[in-house]
């Protein structure tokens, strides 16, 4: 797991997977994304699969099962992911637009630094996710699990939180604008410090 190659341009940054080059120095990086969407649409398991810094659109991502992949820094517009299964995987610094992720169960993933316009993860298992320092607006996670997750620092705005499971679910310096947390366990959450003790 994570066994991802370091780019031949010596920039730091790990290789897209099935290449020698990141996407940043990749001659033609719509050409890796779509031999990557390729890949992810012909096999149902992908393990280590390295795609930071690509841009997906309109691509069916669901009912795959993802493990120890990285799709950091990378751009989603209009995708689904529906009912997939993902366990240790990167989506940190990228953004979604127009996704669907819901019935998914997506555990032990990290979206720091994201930003999440009007996507659904409703009806998920969202355990042990780090959403710290996204912007999240116009998003539905109605009827999720979010147990022991992290939206520490986050922006959220216009977005619904309705019949959660928020046990251990750390909100301390998140902004919220017009959130919703009706029939959640919001008690159980952690919205300030104070609330750690």
């Amino acid at each position: 797991m994570f066994s991802f190659m370091p780019c031949a341009a010596g920039c730091g940054r790990a290789a897209i997977s099935g290449d020698t080059l990141c996407a940043v120095h990749s001659a033609d990086s719509r050409a890796a994304t779509q031999r990557i969407g390729e890949y992810i649409s012909r096999h149902r398991i992908i393990k280590d699969l390295c795609a930071q810094g690509l841009k997906f659109e309109n691509l069916n991502f669901s009912g795959r099962m993802f493990y120890g992949c990285s799709f950091a820094y990378s751009a989603f517009s209009s995708c689904v992911f529906s009912g997939a299964v993902m366990r240790m995987c990167f989506f940190e610094f990228s953004s979604f637009n127009y996704c669907d992720f819901s019935k998914g169960d997506l555990q032990f993933l990290s979206f720091a630094g994201s930003a999440i316009n009007d996507c659904t993860f409703e009806g998920s298992e969202l355990v042990h996710n780090n959403y710290c320092g996204t912007v999240i607006v116009n998003s539905n996670f109605n009827n999720t699990n979010l147990y022991n997750s992290r939206f520490v620092s986050s922006e959220i705005a216009r977005s619904d939180f309705n019949n959660c499971n928020l046990k251990h679910t750390n909100f301390i310096n998140a902004n919220k604008e017009n959130v919703s947390f009706k029939s959640s366990n919001s008690a159980e959450a952690i919205f300030e410090m104070e609330d750690m003790e």
